[in-house]
């Protein structure tokens, strides 16, 4: 009976070990990736996406940051954004017009707290709680895009909001 045995590790022979081998190449790779650069990512992409949001809900200020546009006005509620709770959000407990200044609100302030990166994990638990009345009473079949939305605050809420922010410049100045 001939039996083989060894004590060296996976071998890199053959289409499977060299295969092996790449993945493991990836997967260290990837483990190095910051997470200060993926939490700026995060960060920058969901306040755009809830800043957008609420600038459908006010007129006279209009900031877009992407393009770098900016035109500054009185803001006021839009008629259009209580119309739209009114009639199509219909959340409960809360008066169409309430509801409407309470998104606006929230999608201009916790985006920009979130984008400096000032009380992130706060902010992103505000943003994770909207998500969820979005999802259960708004768009119930948006599940993928909220999904996405709370995976990303999720991982601000988890890891906070990396190096390039003033919660760390803040816990830096705390530790001296």
């Amino acid at each position: 009976m001939n039996t083989l045995t060894s004590t060296e590790g996976p071998t890199t022979s053959g289409p499977t070990g060299r295969l092996t081998t790449l993945l493991h190449s990836v997967n260290s790779l990837m483990g190095r990736l910051p997470n200060t650069l993926l939490a700026f990512i995060a960060r920058f992409s969901i306040a755009a996406v809830f800043w957008k949001s609420g600038q459908t809900k006010i007129e006279g200020l209009a900031i877009d940051i992407v393009s770098g546009t900016f035109t500054l006005g009185v803001p006021r509620l839009s008629e259009n954004a209580v119309f739209l709770f009114k009639e199509e959000y219909k959340l409960p407990l809360l008066s169409p017009e309430l509801a409407a200044v309470l998104a606006a609100l929230g999608e201009h302030i916790l985006p920009v707290l979130i984008l400096l990166g000032l009380a992130t994990r706060l902010s992103a638990l505000g943003l994770l709680v909207m998500t969820m009345v979005i999802q259960l009473f708004v768009y119930p079949d948006a599940y993928p895009t909220h999904g996405t939305w709370a995976a990303v605050l999720l991982y601000l809420m988890a890891h906070g909001p990396g190096k390039l922010s003033i919660d760390a410049w803040i816990a830096s100045r705390q530790a001296r």
